[in-house]
């Protein structure tokens, strides 16, 4: 028998799933970061990795012949030639990139996805000013490259996806001239295809785990386009909504579509693009009025034929990234109706709208004619508001196949034997 594993490392834990050879889960297992405790978070990531592992059965573990790993976007570590942390890693919503922008700026070309205080290479070069990163025998490395590392134990290689932030062309398989010309570009990792075999496991780590000595490591990715491939959508045209604290859009299209004005950019999947942004409005906006069961109920009560004419811009404070980018956007909830069932209407139209311009923007930019959107995140149980945000889109919305990111990623496992990555 024949099984793939994926494992997914998110914001609040670790999740690994193993599917066999008709995609079917057989094993899970999870972990929570809310045991994490201390100053060692890479240190609790390799915890967290072998106590996922440890979880699955035995008759299950010695049977897998591919593993794949995916981590935040722009999640990042500086480590010595042998791997080891050299210094606590810089996660993915940390802003301290913001302190070299003007450098950035000067390197990068103007509209261009690293252009941010977030981004892979701001804060290398943040390390860069902050350490002693221009060492040759360094590495740079996103969270899932380096928590490969730890099954293969081949320092210095990465994937294209979790690459993007870090200035690496996807269209070109290269890293840009722009690029080329830092002082830090030794210590950069080697960029593979997502899904890519690497090495097989470590004679340590295959008896450690109980892991057969062939199972082979895969280029990896990360959480958000995991949780698209786990969603069943593969046609161009085909999008996935998530509805989760965030609203994030992701459009499968034929051409590339990047403009950080709008905070659009795209990641290469196999021949396609995989196009999107992601908007602050969301779920984490209703949590703040209402209740779980509050939610409920009162999904219940309103007509999600009936179009609401209050027009927010749901959000829980100034900021917005797509499909308007700026900093600045004032939240409207305003005026606040007496029944609290006019105010869900309002909140649940007024993101579905913001939804349909964000999808509407990616095609007027050139991205392909949206067909389907499938639907992930807490969001996709509310069917009132799945009828809403199809009379707004007007095209079929149907549940993702699969929500769970690790099962996206066990896909991709799987895909170094089938050839689709």
């Amino acid at each position: 028998m024949n099984f793939y594993l994926g494992i997914d490392f998110g914001t609040s834990g670790a999740r690994a799933i193993v599917i066999d050879s008709d995609n079917i889960i057989q094993a899970e297992a999870q972990y929570s970061f809310a045991s994490i405790s201390g100053t060692d978070l890479a240190g609790s990531w390799r915890n967290a990795l072998f106590s996922l592992i440890g979880q699955i059965p035995q008759e299950i573990i010695k049977e897998i012949n591919a593993i794949a790993i995916n981590g935040t976007s722009s999640t990042v570590l500086l480590c010595d030639a042998d791997g080891n942390p050299l210094a606590e890693p810089i996660l993915y919503n940390d802003g301290r990139g913001l302190a070299v922008m003007a450098q950035l700026k000067a390197i990068a070309p103007p509209n261009h996805v690293v252009l941010s205080a977030t981004s892979s290479l701001a804060k290398l070069l943040w390390l860069s000013q902050n350490s002693q990163v221009k060492s040759k025998n360094y590495y740079f490395l996103h969270q899932a490259d380096w928590l490969a590392f730890l099954l293969h134990g081949k320092p210095g290689i990465s994937d294209y996806h979790n690459a993007l932030k870090l200035g690496y062309n996807p269209e070109t398989l290269s890293y840009p001239d722009w690029l080329q010309n830092l002082p830090e570009i030794s210590i950069l990792p080697q960029v593979l295809a997502p899904g890519t075999p690497i090495a097989e496991i470590t004679v340590e780590i295959a008896n450690k785990l109980g892991l057969t000595r062939n199972c082979l490591v895969c280029a990896g990715t990360t959480d958000s386009i995991a949780a698209f491939l786990a969603s069943g959508a593969n046609s161009p045209g085909e999008a996935v909504t998530s509805l989760g604290s965030t609203l994030v859009l992701k459009l499968l299209s034929y051409t590339r579509v990047e403009d950080i004005r709008y905070g659009i950019y795209s990641h290469r999947l196999g021949d396609l693009w995989l196009t999107g942004g992601a908007s602050n409005t969301g779920g984490a906006v209703l949590r703040e009025f209402f209740s779980d069961n509050e939610l409920e109920c009162l999904s219940r009560e309103l007509n999600p034929k009936k179009e609401s004419l209050l027009d927010y811009y749901p959000l829980l404070k100034p900021g917005e990234r797509f499909p308007i980018n700026d900093p600045n956007l004032t939240p409207r909830l305003e005026p606040k109706p007496a029944r609290s069932v006019e105010f869900l209407h309002g909140l649940l139209e007024s993101i579905a709208r913001i939804e349909g311009r964000g999808y509407q923007l990616l095609q007027e930019l050139g991205a392909t004619r949206l067909t389907h959107i499938y639907t992930a995140g807490g969001g996709a149980k509310n069917m009132t508001w799945t009828a809403i945000r199809a009379r707004q889109l007007q095209v079929p919305i149907l549940p993702s196949a699969h929500t769970a990111a690790a099962y996206g990623t066990a896909l991709l496992s799987k895909s170094q034997l089938d050839g689709l990555s």
